[in-house]
């Protein structure tokens, strides 16, 4: 049985404009292990999204060229993806980019993915992809509608979905990170010295952006980052008992040679030497 159950999900959050973009891609970079299908990354240049996804790897997908193309901003989402739900085609690729200003990626496989499909279809969503990643996009816009904030959308999708899910996710002022009930895929963050927070599938994507380790993110648990700091919502926690997937202990242990090659490219980067 070949491996492709795995995701990487990787986002910025800084209280000021700088490239973020480089830094989500050297933060895909050390997760490429999790994803060789694809990879994306979407910049919020004060509320403004701009996007840019493609299939191969990552330094492939984002050379110089193509991350000089990207705005500054104070947040940025990004994912390298390996295929669960959905077939190997560019529109599969993630981030999920809504009009509504959400930009969504996933690692995990939702089990009620069809029934859910079926239901906004019915309600007159159109879909333009087969991931289920975009279902979950389209729940939490169709909660939004009536929610007081995006936060009680995040909180009342997550009612909703089933399955293994791991998020990270950017409306025009707030970075949300969730992780399911369960806990099967892993999710944590960190924080840079300039005070720029970092969140991440693997601890290996936080060294490689300068980011301390601050803490696995909870089964269950919401964590909101934007100008006033950082607020948990751990409501969910505790509601199911946790499990979590086997293959992280064994196919995806961080090692040290990841962040050795890392430093190799960040320093042809500085040197404006093509990727």
């Amino acid at each position: 049985m070949s491996i492709h159950e795995e995701c990487g999900v990787f986002g910025v959050y800084s209280q000021r404009q700088e490239d973020v973009a480089s830094l989500a891609y050297y933060g895909l970079y050390s997760l490429q292990h999790r994803g060789q299908e694809g990879c994306g990354i979407v910049v919020n240049d004060d509320g403004v999204f701009d996007g840019n996804k493609g299939l191969g790897l990552v330094s492939e997908v984002f050379t110089l060229s193509a991350l000089k193309q990207f705005p500054r901003g104070n947040m940025a989402v990004a994912h390298v993806r390996y295929g669960t739900t959905g077939g190997s085609n560019l529109a599969n690729c993630q981030p999920i980019h809504l009009k509504g200003k959400l930009a969504l990626a996933h690692n995990g496989n939702l089990s009620n993915a069809l029934q859910l499909r079926r239901e906004l279809e019915l309600s007159g969503a159109i879909f333009h992809t087969t991931s289920d990643t975009e279902t979950i996009a389209y729940v939490i816009t169709r909660e939004r509608i009536t929610a007081p904030s995006i936060q009680a959308a995040v909180s009342r999708a997550v009612d909703r979905l089933e399955g293994a899910f791991s998020l990270v996710m950017m409306s025009s002022t707030k970075l949300i990170a969730v992780r399911d009930p369960h806990g099967f895929r892993p999710l944590c963050y960190g924080k840079r010295k300039d005070g720029t927070y970092i969140v991440a599938s693997e601890s290996c994507a936080l060294h490689a952006v300068g980011a301390e380790f601050q803490r696995d993110i909870l089964p269950g648990e919401i964590l909101t980052f934007d100008r006033d700091g950082i607020h948990s919502d751990t409501s969910h926690c505790g509601i199911a008992p946790k499990k979590m997937c086997i293959f992280e202990y064994i196919y995806f242990a961080r090692t040290d040679s990841v962040i050795d090659n890392l430093s190799v490219y960040q320093a042809r980067f500085n040197m404006g030497v093509k990727l």
